[in-house]
């Protein structure tokens, strides 16, 4: 009998706190476009190259890519960026030398291959847009 109380109680809870929740302005990251009709598309915008790449914001940050990333691949098989920043071919195409950082392992211990941990690119390193930003940054590297 008290477990059927309790379960009562705790349903009428539930659903006094999703109807509360929903009572209020929800906003649909679809804007005031309805489920039915296909959304407005929005304004595509243009990869941002820079000749001698882009400033960093703070000491340790991940480069940002410079140009174009559209026809790279990076997958297990391959990893297209290789073809230009790889220690054997960066003079050679005038690209910036993939870090010593990326053959290090984990444990310290240094490798003629790129490690695991650092083989995909884009997982820290991002082309950029040339774009306003959504919020305004304040954000100082104190002096970087």
């Amino acid at each position: 009998m008290k477990y059927l109380n309790l379960t009562i109680i705790a349903a009428v809870f539930s659903l006094a706190t999703v109807t509360s929740a929903n009572s209020g302005d929800v906003v649909s990251l679809r804007g005031a476009n309805e489920l039915a009709k296909n959304a407005k598309m929005f304004e595509k915008t243009r990869i941002k190259s820079q000749q001698g790449g882009f400033k960093r914001s703070w000491k340790l940050q991940p480069p940002s890519i410079p140009h174009t990333i559209g026809k790279e691949r990076i997958n297990l098989e391959e990893n297209t960026c290789m073809r230009c920043h790889s220690p054997e071919k960066f003079k050679e195409e005038k690209a910036v030398k993939i870090g010593d950082s990326h053959f290090i392992a984990a444990d310290g211990s240094k490798s003629d291959k790129v490690n695991g941990r650092r083989y995909f690119c884009t997982q820290c390193h991002t082309p950029q847009k040339n774009i306003d930003p959504l919020v305004e940054n304040t954000f100082n590297s104190g002096g970087n």
